[in-house]
């Protein structure tokens, strides 16, 4: 399991290394940039606000279908069947609660158009998610791994043409940017449904109420989990969009940031989607669960504080290279974005061993407190800090829940403390963070400087056996 989990996610690395950031930082960035922070900043929170409803898309079954093909293979064609059907009546009730709800709240004209293409993308982005988890579920992990840039690949080649090319002589408008996406997303419905079809074989579509009722009944506690877990994810846009009066503003400096930090959680996010499979596995067969867990928690870790204290020693020529239209608070909301990296990874492997080991309630609990925490803070900072406010809210808040399932973790697989591990990664935070603040200017060019200080604290983990180059090769070198 631990050689599968290292090739695939090596493959998976690849692929996204060679689209995703392009996407964020060429095509996502160019797009802000061409229609200005505050046009852009009206789509960025009404996205946010769009994704606060997602549970009605999916009610957890993606998540309860990952996990339960991966112990249950036998099952994927009864299971894309009944579905498939459910996932389409979900899209209906979710397009009409959310539109209804921001046409409550005061949504204008153009805020409502936007709305409802959204609401179609998110519905393709959703039926994405369930189509890729019967295929991780089937341990497909290669299949997945191109499905899961198919998307943003047609993304940059549609929006890359009405950027940059003579073919339009009117300025770029924020809805190419949103139809783009519709008709990216639905190329790769139509590509990944066909590949789970046939893996499936038949599959004959009909109305089964009483199935209906037993997925969801079994979905049921992932999808509170997903809903609590998007609310505590995405409140903090929508939060500054209606608490301030020139809220679409500060909701564009919060996405400059936050941006770069959804380019990082791409790649972080990968290693939970391999995670789910292998350990619901692992655990039906009741293997041990620990060495892997090591093994992706000192995978997952080191990259983050890496970035962290470049972001903090050079956050101003990042934001500057980026961005045309910075303000006094872009650079300090970029710092706490950034620092969130180290919690949400902690997460990706602590959150998804509860998850395959079926710790819903406690996993619920756990976010639940974290919303009631956020949105405090939220109506606390935002009033007197505005978007830097909803940064360290945000900060606090993916904290505290992830030192509260590493600590649930421990209590539920007893597993042994390792000593060594914790000194280790508290002397390269201490260093790395040194570093950060203290780092000396070798060249005069920035980038080449921040290149060293990549580069010195690679080779500090590896030094400090937190990358362990002969462990990894060792593990890749084991016959099937």
């Amino acid at each position: 399991m631990q050689k599968k989990f290292l090739t695939n996610l090596g493959l998976l690395l690849l692929l996204n290394l060679l689209i995703k950031p392009f996407w964020i930082l060429g095509i996502d960035r160019s797009v802000q940039n061409a229609v200005g922070t505050e046009n852009f900043g009206i789509y960025f929170s009404l996205l946010n606000f769009a994704f606060l409803f997602n549970i009605l898309l999916d009610f957890g079954i993606t998540t309860y279908n990952n996990r339960n093909i991966a112990q249950n293979q036998e099952l994927l064609g009864s299971q894309l069947s009944n579905i498939t059907i459910l996932k389409l009546l979900f899209a209906l009730i979710y397009t009409a609660i959310t539109m209804s709800v921001g046409f409550i709240i005061g949504y204008q004209t153009l805020q409502l158009e936007i709305l409802v293409v959204l609401c179609l993308n998110q519905f393709l982005q959703s039926f994405i998610m369930y189509l890729r988890s019967n295929l991780s579920g089937l341990h497909l992990f290669k299949t997945d791994a191109y499905i899961s840039v198919l998307d943003r690949f047609l993304m940059i080649l549609i929006c890359g043409i009405l950027l940059w090319s003579d073919l339009f002589s009117q300025p770029f408008q924020i809805m190419w940017f949103v139809y783009a996406q519709t008709a990216s997303y639905m190329v790769t419905v139509l590509f990944a449904f066909t590949l789970v079809v046939f893996k499936a074989g038949r599959v004959r579509f009909s109305w089964e109420p009483e199935s209906f009722k037993i997925i969801l009944k079994k979905a049921f506690p992932f999808a509170l989990m997903i809903l609590l877990m998007s609310v505590y994810m995405k409140i903090d846009a929508v939060m500054l969009e209606r608490l301030l009066p020139d809220g679409n503003k500060y909701s564009g400096i919060y996405a400059q940031g936050y941006r770069l930090l959804e380019a990082c959680n791409m790649f972080a996010y990968l290693i939970a989607v391999l995670l789910l499979p292998i350990f619901s596995k692992m655990l039906k067969e009741k293997r041990s669960v620990e060495s892997i867990t090591g093994l992706a928690f000192k995978l997952i870790i080191v990259p983050p504080i890496i970035l962290c204290a470049g972001s903090f020693q050079y956050g101003q020529e990042i934001m500057e290279l980026l961005y045309n239209d910075l303000t006094n608070q872009s650079v300090p909301v970029f710092h706490f974005l950034m620092l969130c990296f180290i919690p949400i990874t902690t997460t990706y492997v602590f959150g998804t061993l509860l998850t395959a080991n079926g710790n819903m309630k406690e996993i619920n609990l756990m976010v639940a407190f974290g919303i009631l925490i956020n949105i405090t803070l939220n109506f606390i900072l935002i009033p007197h800090y505005q978007a830097k406010g909803a940064a360290i809210a945000s900060l606090l808040t993916q904290f505290g829940v992830a030192i509260i399932q590493v600590i649930l973790v421990q209590y539920i697989f007893r597993f042994k403390v390792k000593y060594k591990l914790i000194t280790a990664l508290a002397v390269f935070i201490l260093i790395v963070g040194s570093m950060g603040y203290y780092w000396i200017d070798w060249t005069g060019i920035w980038y080449f400087n921040l290149g060293f200080l990549v580069l010195c604290s690679i080779i500090l983990a590896m030094a400090l056996n937190l990358i362990n180059l002969k462990s990894i090769n060792d593990i890749l070198r084991i016959e099937e």
